[in-house]
């Protein structure tokens, strides 16, 4: 699974870095990014994230 943050939409809320740290971090500008390959026992978790985003800013492919 392959998961990224529109920069456009984030509004730095950190709700995805709460619900998965492993694969969420924010920048020096309190944004998020996340890393390009999620391991497949995070994929729950980044699916929470997802769902969980006021700004819908997080795209999985």
């Amino acid at each position: 699974m392959k998961v990224e943050v529109d920069a456009d939409r984030c509004r730095g809320h950190g709700i995805c870095l709460t619900i998965c740290p492993e694969v969420f971090t924010l920048t020096d500008d309190g944004y998020a990014e996340a890393v390009a390959e999620v391991d497949p026992g995070f994929e729950a978790a980044v699916r929470e994230a997802e769902r969980g985003c006021p700004e819908r800013a997080i795209v999985l492919g």
